[in-house]
């Protein structure tokens, strides 16, 4: 009789995770084509997307033992309904093959979190910046795209335009920096360039929100071809220290966690609706474009995410492309995944997608090769 109970009880567990399991990724199916302003919470289903898809797995699997063919066929058929979403999470892509021999671009974009300008240990501070400066010199990229860019005036140290351009061998850059009177310190986005910029300009967010997130783009001319390199840095989340502690193993304030918690994930939905209209903004902008695109940037959001969905609708992503697995491109404590992104126009090509090894940054850096197909 007890075993009875124990079966009926497990059973009884089962469906209930069973259910809540396929209402949580059906929900996360939802989150790329709906509005957050219009379902607060829904992106979080989205945002966890992964773990979701993950504890479905399991659970298909054990009704896989039970042999019950009813919830097989209705776990089954969930993850069915996804699709092809499935694979914007995870990839199992291929480089494409430069059939035409056009010239290729590599092309590479990192948040470089202000070459570590605010490390309290000013000369572990300086040992960052020029180990970042290293590695961007042995990439040897063509077209470099920065976010959380640093540049001060009159500093020795961080007047990090005029050296860039000279390590880098990039004598064209173009840049939308917030100044501030304090050190005559500056603080934005910047494109550098092998090649030249023809024209420039800015995608401009404050009309969505006062913000301190920028966008601009550079025409830039390789042989015959133009291209518009846009390069993004969408709304972030602006997490304090206080927020990291809750993923601190060492968590002095744990009894305070709950409202930690309530405090984190407020932030972060506030910052959902935001990004949204600013990916709006910027993809009706590319729509108009007179040339073949490619966006870089560090875009906040998840692949199961509205503000993806905007790009990924008309453009490539080069990570899908190319390689394989999941990735990871945000390094910092907070599990966020991949959040950096390079995309395309249709009518190109990549190869030799990379993610960066060594943790330099909160962000680890992207580049590929992108060239134009017949």
């Amino acid at each position: 009789m007890k075993l009875l109970k124990r079966i009926f009880r497990f059973k009884t567990i089962l469906i209930i995770g069973s259910v809540l399991s396929i209402a949580s990724l059906l929900l996360s199916y939802l989150s790329i084509y709906i509005h957050p302003e219009s379902f607060r919470i829904l992106p979080l289903f989205g945002l966890a997307y992964l773990i979701i898809v993950g504890v479905h797995l399991l659970l298909f699997i054990i009704w896989l033992f039970m042999k019950s063919r009813v919830w097989i066929l209705i776990m089954f058929g969930t993850l069915l309904l996804g699709g092809p979403l499935h694979f914007r999470s995870f990839s199992i892509g291929w480089d494409d093959e430069n059939t035409n021999n056009s010239e290729e671009l590599k092309v590479l974009s990192y948040n470089v979190r202000l070459f570590d300008v605010y490390n309290q240990n000013p000369a572990k501070a300086l040992e960052n910046k020029e180990a970042i400066f290293s590695y961007l010199e042995d990439e040897k990229a063509d077209i470099y795209c920065f976010q959380e860019f640093y540049y001060q005036e009159g500093s020795e140290e961080y007047r990090t335009i005029p050296t860039l351009t000279k390590r880098l061998k990039t004598p064209y850059h173009h840049s939308r920096l917030s100044v501030s009177d304090y050190k005559k310190q500056s603080f934005g986005v910047a494109i550098f360039s092998k090649h030249e910029i023809i024209s420039q300009g800015e995608v401009s967010f404050d009309e969505v929100e006062k913000t301190f997130n920028y966008c601009v783009y550079a025409d830039i001319v390789s042989k015959k071809d133009t291209i518009r390199v846009y390069n993004v840095h969408l709304q972030s989340i602006h997490f304090q220290k206080d927020d990291y502690a809750l993923f601190s193993e060492d968590n002095p304030q744990a009894s305070n966690e709950n409202s930690q918690a309530f405090k984190l994930i407020r932030k972060v939905l506030n910052a959902y609706p935001v990004r949204a209209k600013q990916a709006e903004k910027l993809t009706k902008h590319m729509e108009s474009s007179p040339y073949p695109i490619i966006v870089c940037g560090d875009f906040n959001d998840a692949p199961m995410s509205y503000t993806y969905n905007q790009f990924h609708r008309f453009l490539k992503d080069a990570f899908l492309n190319t390689s394989f697995g999941i990735g990871r491109t945000y390094a910092g404590k907070v599990p966020a995944g991949r959040i950096d992104y390079i995309f395309y126009d249709e009518s190109m090509g990549s190869r030799n997608f990379v993610i960066q090894t060594e943790k330099l940054s909160d962000h680890y850096a992207i580049s590929c090769s992108i060239f134009k197909k017949e």
